[in-house]
């Protein structure tokens, strides 16, 4: 969890209050309260005043509610926080690079794509290079299960996906890293057509999911969601080549682009 959520309920349960008395204090939703404490949402500045007075913790809240605010995406930030601690992460991407493993070069050509990153295309990909160095570079390398739809494998300009694809084979290589592409054709229907999502693993045993869409992503926190997600990660699986299979197929279309 981010310091905040962390924080939040540590307060609330020192005051031995549930989310439903709490709710009922600021004159809120106990969903509400919920989303706070999941990192879905951060308070407003009324709320944060409102959460400090009823749980008498001076400005905490606030102070940190300011911090999350400052942050463009809320919501990434408490992922990368699970990124960041995970054991084992799996994640399923249809149409793009899985977000740990893209290169500087198809970050840019990525980020530009979309109309609204005109000017803040650098800063994206700061914050994405920031979370691939968090969760590769510490004393114990996670482990990283990838799936990638092969409609990923040929989106992009030749020379910055020819780069990619590259960077793929070479990571593919490493002992903590699994790469396996998931054919296009002759698979039929399937979960993953859903749209993509992660999964993480925690040390303590606990999993967390992460599904991405077109504005923002959002966290999946319950039994019965991570679950069902688990069970679409498995389907995938099966539909997958293995990973020499895989290795073979990059080999082939990074030839192609030569």
């Amino acid at each position: 969890m981010s310091e905040l959520t962390t924080e939040l309920r540590r307060l609330r349960l020192a005051r031995r209050l549930n989310q439903t008395q709490l709710a009922k204090a600021l004159s809120v939703s106990k969903s509400l309260i919920a989303s706070f404490e999941t990192g879905r949402l951060v308070p407003q500045k009324d709320t944060a005043q409102a959460i400090d007075q009823v749980l008498n913790s001076g400005d905490k809240i606030q102070k940190l509610a300011k911090e999350a605010h400052a942050d463009r995406r809320p919501w990434l930030r408490s992922w990368a926080d699970h990124e960041q601690r995970a054991v084992l992460l799996r994640c399923w991407d249809l149409s793009i690079m899985p977000g740990l493993l893209q290169r500087e070069p198809y970050m840019r050509e990525l980020f530009a794509s979309v109309p609204a990153n005109k000017s803040k295309v650098d800063d994206l990909v700061r914050i994405r290079l920031e979370r691939q160095a968090a969760v590769f570079d510490r004393d114990e390398p996670v482990e990283l299960s990838c799936l990638i739809g092969e409609t990923a494998l040929h989106q992009g300009s030749r020379e910055v996906l020819k780069d990619q694809l590259g960077y793929l084979v070479d990571a593919s290589h490493q002992p903590n890293i699994r790469i396996r592409v998931v054919p296009d054709r002759g698979v039929g229907l399937h979960p993953g057509l859903g749209g993509p999502f992660s999964l993480a693993t925690l040390g303590d045993g606990s999993r967390i999911a992460y599904l991405d869409d077109q504005l923002r992503g959002r966290m999946a926190t319950t039994t019965a969601d991570v679950i069902e997600l688990e069970w679409a990660w498995e389907a995938i699986t099966d539909l997958s080549l293995s990973t020499t299979q895989s290795q073979d197929v990059l080999l082939r279309l990074i030839d192609e682009h030569s």
